[in-house]
């Protein structure tokens, strides 16, 4: 999809160009909108474990390396 020079986009371009406009650590609705999901959808995600996520009462919190973690895209360090 993103090219890099023949090869893939890096984790940090993924990083820095698919989620730029969200926050660090997401609402399940800003993960939806990320995603393009359905909020049913969303919920299905984290309760089935495929993304990470905290649970803060009844409020999810997901941080955006989980989601590239999701995507399959992963990197020791996303930014500098």
């Amino acid at each position: 999809m993103y090219e890099n020079d023949g090869g893939l986009l890096s984790p940090r371009d993924a990083y820095r160009l698919m989620l730029k406009d969200y926050p660090d650590v997401m609402d399940i609705g800003q993960m939806c909108e990320a995603l393009g999901v359905s909020t049913k959808t969303g919920y299905k995600l984290l309760k089935d474990g495929k993304i990470e996520h905290l649970k803060i009462g009844r409020a999810y919190r997901i941080p955006k390396a989980h989601i590239l973690r999701y995507l399959k895209i992963t990197c020791s360090t996303f930014a500098e």
